[in-house]
């Protein structure tokens, strides 16, 4: 066991804690055991068509999927019923919700304290305004989802901090989302701590160093464009600043707030250091709160307050949890489908007709891995999870074709963090709305709600880098075999 293995959790190794080799059988074949997840898709997508994104609503749609799915099983219901349960009991679910949490409350103590108000004074400072805004948010989300390694952890604080920042600053409302996911999936895709860098490097036998020194290549190719995209088309245009209500929110910086940039570079200091997410935003949250406290920075009611009036607890501390609970049954439930969808045997059909268009040739076999990776994250809206069960075909394919082990690794994890990122319904994307929308309920609500279905084409780093992969498989650019 190498040190990666030796220092990565126990539940980078196993996708959940089921049985090894469970199995059901649908009447009408196995493609049925992918009703649940495609049945969810077609519901998000419909419903924010219809400009109702609500995360009640897709929980819903999930749990109808489920239970379509249930009248075709072949045998006992409650045998189906008990792998819903397993599959929601996953340890990636999980370890998402866990860092949601934590983030989450992070940045709502930043966002009391004053950090917004801070950005914006320092924003319009210096001028970095409209596009170069964006653009920055860019690189700023890059940065941190590079040293925390967790690219939902960094939606969530970019969206709390920087999306309310940028948006008084003249920065385009879907642009500016469109950053703050892209530097994400930057972030999950390079960080030597990402579950999504841990997991590709260990399921294809190999070291994580190696890994992530093997994909910079292609991240930065397409984190060029990106950013000159963002900071070209990421302004809003003369309306943004001309309104009295952005004239007063720009008045309204304040400088005092930029000391508690501080707790963000504790956090990102520590997680560089090889400390774990929880422990590094732990001591951010702590030093957070000092630093306000010494500072005067807020009213202590807003971070921690009973109220008496309506039987409740409020504040900041309240509002890191409540913004995220929705979005942690959702995902259990997607982490249901998605266990359904593997042992009803959906993922070993999609293998087996990959297999058979590959034949011998390597550049097929790689577009083979890359169409595959894609697939199975389209189904799958959590990127781990569908990085895990892409990992043995990919694994398998690539011993065949004495593909190096980090060029796999680049496959499996590149395509996996882009489109974690991108596609409407994928966990990435989910999380930012919920936590957009939880912010124009308490007290901006002056936001621009963006639906899921508005940002997806804007994800322009993610976008390229999946094109960039696809180009790499074609053309042979970066192909390394074994000896």
């Amino acid at each position: 066991m190498n040190m990666a293995e030796r220092d990565a959790p126990s539940y980078f190794f196993g996708e959940d804690n089921v049985d090894d080799n469970p199995s059901i059988k649908f009447h009408c074949g196995k493609f049925v055991s992918a009703v649940p997840m495609l049945f969810f898709i077609v519901w998000a997508i419909t419903i924010c068509v219809f400009g109702a994104p609500d995360v009640k609503g897709l929980i819903l749609g999930v749990m109808i999927g489920l239970v379509i799915a249930m009248f075709f099983v072949r045998g006992s219901w409650s045998t189906y019923c008990d792998q819903i349960f397993s599959g929601m009991s996953s340890k990636i679910g999980v370890v998402a919700i866990g860092c949601w949490l934590w983030a989450g409350i992070f940045a709502q103590i930043l966002r009391v304290g004053g950090l917004v108000d801070g950005l914006v004074w320092l924003g319009h400072f210096v001028g970095m305004t409209g596009g170069f805004f964006a653009g920055t948010t860019f690189l700023l989300a890059a940065l941190f989802a590079s040293a925390v390694g967790t690219g939902y952890g960094t939606t969530v604080a970019f969206c709390t901090l920087m999306y309310p920042t940028g948006i008084i600053l003249g920065a385009d409302p879907v642009l500016l989302f469109g950053a703050i996911l892209s530097g994400s999936a930057f972030g999950d895709n390079l960080a030597p701590v990402s579950d999504t860098t841990i997991v590709s490097a260990t399921t294809q036998d190999t070291d994580v160093p190696g890994v992530v020194k093997s994909r910079f290549k292609y991240a930065i190719i397409a984190a060029i464009p990106a950013i000159a995209l963002y900071i070209i088309f990421g302004s809003a245009g003369e309306t943004a600043l001309s309104t009295t209500i952005d004239a007063n929110l720009i008045s309204s910086g304040d400088p005092k707030g930029l000391i508690l940039l501080i707790p963000f570079v504790i956090v990102i200091t520590l997680a560089m250091s090889g400390r774990h997410i929880i422990t590094s935003i732990t001591w951010g949250i702590l030093s957070a709160l000092a630093l306000i406290l010494v500072f005067k920075l807020t009213a202590g009611s807003l971070i921690l307050n009973i109220d008496k009036d309506h039987h409740a607890m409020t504040g900041a501390l309240i509002d890191g949890i409540d913004g995220y609970v929705d979005m942690a049954v959702l995902i259990l439930l997607i982490m249901a489908a998605n266990h359904i969808m593997k042992i009803g045997g959906a993922m070993d059909a999609i293998k087996a007709f990959t297999l058979r268009i590959v034949k011998q040739s390597i550049r097929r076999a790689e577009i083979a891995i890359w169409a595959f990776v894609a697939c199975l994250n389209f189904f799958i809206t959590v990127n781990t999870a569908a990085e895990i069960a892409a990992a043995p075909f990919v694994s398998a394919i690539g011993k065949i074709f004495k593909i190096h082990p980090y060029r796999r690794a680049n496959f499996l994890d590149a395509i996996s963090s882009a489109l974690g990122y991108i596609f409407p319904w994928s966990g990435g994307v989910l999380i930012g709305y919920a936590t957009i929308l939880e912010l124009s309920k308490e007290g901006m609500p002056w936001i621009t709600v963006i639906s899921p279905t508005e940002v997806w084409p804007y994800v322009f780093h993610g976008w390229i880098l999946v094109f960039v992969m696809l180009i790499a498989a074609i053309t042979g650019f970066g192909r390394k075999l074994e000896k």
